[in-house]
């Protein structure tokens, strides 16, 4: 019965994924990259309206994915997306850090935890499926490098 209300729900109101990420799915682009120490989280913009509530989001999400807060992916996609329940668990062995990129935000997500890079590959591969975005699911190198950015792995 509950099932039935909230499908109900979602289908009257279909930016439900627009409510919980605080900006248009239809005015941004996302983009999902997975590297051989975690992966990246990117969205883009089309105006300077959306750019800063991206950016907004994306400050947001870092913070709450390092305290294991994954409640905006699951109200997104209206289930717990692959891998975020093994990334709570060893929330203290994943970085997140949080950038501004042309038109938009970054969260790199990292980890030197064998098991914690299994579960952001099984998460970032679950938004490229869910979002549709087309983006590789092979893990690559990074294609930037943070040396002069003080960042440090846990």
């Amino acid at each position: 019965m509950i099932t039935t209300f909230l499908l109900l729900l979602q289908m009257a109101c279909p930016d439900h994924a627009d409510h919980a990420m605080g900006f248009s799915q239809a005015a941004s682009q996302h983009n999902f990259r997975l590297y051989e120490d975690g992966g990246a989280i990117e969205v883009r913009g089309n105006d300077a309206a959306n750019v800063k509530a991206i950016r907004e989001h994306l400050q947001m999400i870092a913070k709450e994915f390092a305290a294991g807060n994954f409640e905006k992916p699951q109200a997104v996609h209206d289930q717990m997306p692959d891998g975020a329940a093994v990334m709570k668990k060893l929330r203290r062995e994943i970085k997140y850090d949080y950038g501004e990129i042309e038109a938009g935000g970054r969260v790199r997500i990292m980890t030197k935890n064998a098991r914690a890079l299994d579960a952001i590959h099984q998460f970032l591969r679950f938004q490229i499926r869910e979002h549709k975005t087309g983006d590789s699911n092979v893990i690559e190198r990074e294609p930037h490098h943070h040396a002069d950015s003080g960042l440090r792995l846990p």
